[in-house]
């Protein structure tokens, strides 16, 4: 899931920005006490989604796929002062720790946290969004990502985390669904004339979108 060593990532994370104290609770408690705690953004690609939020300034960011709270706070660094970021999850169990995190920050009114299928519920917001991330099931990630293209703004972002697979995707041998579909996903953006893209091997890989 790494692609540099741990020492370099040590080295980058110590030559850039400081999560803040709710940040590292946040990793803590996450890799203490949540299945899963690979899911978390962590403090290398937090600060580069916070960085990423600080450029665009954004008005309206729309996350896919919450877990703990840490991606949605990251990129909630960057909102304008009147902006807004929905953020949508299935996981009810996390719900009330999640909710917590977010009162607990200085955007929790600017955070909408909303327990629901996000195909379902994405059609009825009506909102045009400046940054999409999508950190969520891979089964529908070309979905989603076909679904709030519509909705993003000329000039605006997707963001894709998870794209590289851990590596598997440069792996003819694998044949998995996820890592099928994620070739496909990869592919399609690149071939898509209504984004130009980037893909950055930052953690898991972040494949980063701009709608013309």
């Amino acid at each position: 899931m790494e692609f540099i060593s741990p020492e370099l990532d040590h080295y980058c994370c110590t030559h850039s920005a400081d999560e803040d104290e709710l940040l590292k609770r946040i990793n803590r408690e996450t890799h203490l006490e949540v299945l899963q705690p690979r899911m978390l953004s962590g403090h290398f690609q937090g600060r580069v989604l916070s960085m990423f939020s600080k450029m665009i300034q954004p008005n309206r960011i729309l996350e896919i796929g919450t877990y703990t709270g840490y991606s949605a706070l990251c990129l909630a660094e960057g909102l304008r002062p009147e902006g807004k970021l929905v953020t949508i999850d299935v996981n009810e169990e996390l719900a009330n720790r999640v909710q917590g995190y977010f009162d607990a920050s200085n955007y929790a009114s600017q955070i909408q946290y909303l327990i629901s299928p996000a195909l379902d519920v994405i059609p009825t917001l009506n909102e045009t969004w400046d940054v999409v991330f999508i950190d969520a099931d891979k089964q529908n990630y070309i979905a989603y990502y076909e679904l709030v293209l519509p909705y993003v703004r000329s000039g605006g972002y997707v963001i894709l985390d998870n794209v590289l697979w851990s590596g598997k995707v440069t792996d003819a041998s694998k044949m998995d669904k996820d890592t099928v579909l994620l070739r496909e996903l990869n592919l399609r953006i690149h071939e898509d004339e209504r984004v130009e893209e980037v893909l950055l091997p930052i953690r898991d890989g972040l494949m980063v979108a701009r709608k013309h």
